[in-house]
């Protein structure tokens, strides 16, 4: 852990207004996971900064101020630097009154007192400020809750989870985040409270879980369910973790392997592959083998020979996905692409240009670069049986791909030579026949790619038929 030369990684602005407040009397200082972040070398995502000032205060002491959250205390304060325009929360010392609904205080009250903030905060490693004349203030032994890698309450447990109830995902969330252990008397709190997750909304239950998933640990949403807390948020997931795989392919019940597969994830090729959308690439992997097999305790079948089967679970584990993921408010793209790989996580293709072609084509060519990360997730996930040749299967198909795209070869109906406007030219009217025409041209070229020229299509598909 460094400590040293914070002002150097703490923009501007937010210093700006840390010596701005000082200047006029008011104690301020960043605070949370900011400080957190920057003890542990990390470059925080938000920062966020606390004061002894009141709103009015704050609004009086900067020009340009938004109220974002008056009521609790928080001015967002705006800063230009270099042309650009940045925006801090400011928020007020504050005392949190009566929580009635787990989610939010009935009423807040202003303080002039840092103690008094940091005492209502959730973890001690979030309870930490620091401010460049003061340095770091760290009242609940957030330091050394960080040292010895522990997510530990800030005072009474029980209390902090009956405030918020989403403070139980945020310390599963932060121990795989932190890689840290839940201390005893934080962890069977959440235990016991687990049933009030049913108060928190949908959007915030997704945030948090969506963060555990994509962090280094993601094995660690297993705590979700030895918590309780699945129980609540994702009945249908915790069937898994009880169903057996009595097959050859498989070592572990199904939840078992459902985690081993999101531990599975080819992260270093994953960054080079999908450099820009790395984050929103892994979110959608993780999700897809979160959600791959959740069907299967629904469909197993056992014979004779006291061999578990699993016939169609594909299309019931798509459908189940879909139905979780729009209760968890997701957008309509990541629930499309998640839906579509769970559907087709078990397809099996020849390694063969064309073959691959045909399966980019049904696929659909957004979903189709990552198929080889899932199931080479899954393959991974299961037992050692016939597991060298199906990673070779896959490594192939892996070589295949870019080779297609290099090629520029037509994959679907817009990568045609012929489009609507020159069948319309041809005398083809718009409909039925146009639609029939073009399928049947797309089927000519995805099997043999050098029949994508524009004269071939017309003069096989339209002149010739006409004639």
């Amino acid at each position: 852990m460094n400590f040293d030369n914070f002002d150097d990684k703490i923009p501007a602005g937010a210093l700006k207004i840390i010596g701005l407040l000082n200047d006029a009397g008011y104690e301020a200082y960043i605070v949370g996971g900011c400080v957190r972040d920057l003890i542990l070398g990390r470059t925080p995502c938000d920062w966020d900064i606390t004061t002894s000032a009141l709103p009015e205060q704050v609004k009086a002491v900067f020009k340009r101020t938004v109220d974002t959250g008056i009521q609790h205390g928080t001015v967002t304060v705006l800063m230009r630097e270099n042309h650009e325009q940045q925006g801090f929360e400011v928020t007020t010392y504050r005392i949190d009154g009566v929580y009635e609904d787990c989610r939010h205080p009935k009423e807040v009250e202003f303080t002039a007192s840092l103690k008094e903030d940091l005492k209502r905060r959730d973890f001690t490693v979030n309870a930490m400020a620091y401010s460049p004349g003061a340095g770091i203030v760290d009242m609940h032994g957030g330091i050394d809750d960080l040292k010895a890698g522990v997510i530990r309450c800030v005072g009474d447990a029980k209390e902090r989870f009956t405030e918020d109830a989403l403070r139980m995902m945020r310390a599963i969330r932060f121990s795989a985040q932190l890689d840290a252990v839940i201390e005893d008397d934080t962890w069977n709190a959440i235990k016991e409270l687990a049933p009030n997750i049913r108060f928190v909304s949908a959007e915030r239950i997704r945030v948090e879980a969506e963060k555990l998933l994509i962090s280094e640990h993601p094995y660690r949403f297993k705590l979700f369910y030895e918590s309780g807390l699945t129980k609540y948020i994702l009945p249908e997931w915790d069937v898994t973790m009880t169903a057996t795989q009595e097959n050859p392919h498989h070592m572990y019940t199904v939840g078992e392997h459902l985690l081993h597969s999101l531990m599975s994830i080819n992260t270093e090729l994953l960054k080079k592959e999908f450099a820009g959308e790395y984050t929103r690439a892994l979110r959608i992997l993780r999700l897809t083998m979160l959600f791959h097999d959740i069907a299967k305790p629904e469909y197993k079948t056992v014979d004779e020979d006291g061999v578990a089967h699993f016939k169609g679970h594909p299309h019931g584990s798509a459908k189940m996905a879909e139905e979780i993921l729009r209760r968890l408010k997701y957008d309509n793209d990541t629930i499309k692409k998640v839906v579509r790989l769970v559907e087709n996580h078990e397809d099996r293709y020849d390694t063969d240009e064309r073959s691959v072609r045909r399966a980019m084509n049904r696929m659909g060519e957004e979903c189709f670069p990552y198929i080889f990360y899932v199931q080479e997730a899954d393959c991974l996930a299961q037992s050692t049986f016939m597991r060298e040749e199906k990673l070779a299967r896959i490594a192939k198909l892996r070589e295949q791909y870019p080779l297609i795209l290099a090629k520029k070869q037509c994959i679907s109906i817009k990568d045609l030579a012929v489009g609507g406007h020159d069948l319309m030219d041809a005398g083809i009217k718009p409909g039925p026949d146009m639609g029939r025409i073009l399928a049947e041209m797309l089927e000519d070229v995805l099997d043999e790619p050098e029949h994508n020229d524009r004269q071939y299509l017309l003069e096989h598909y339209v002149y010739e038929k006409k004639a």
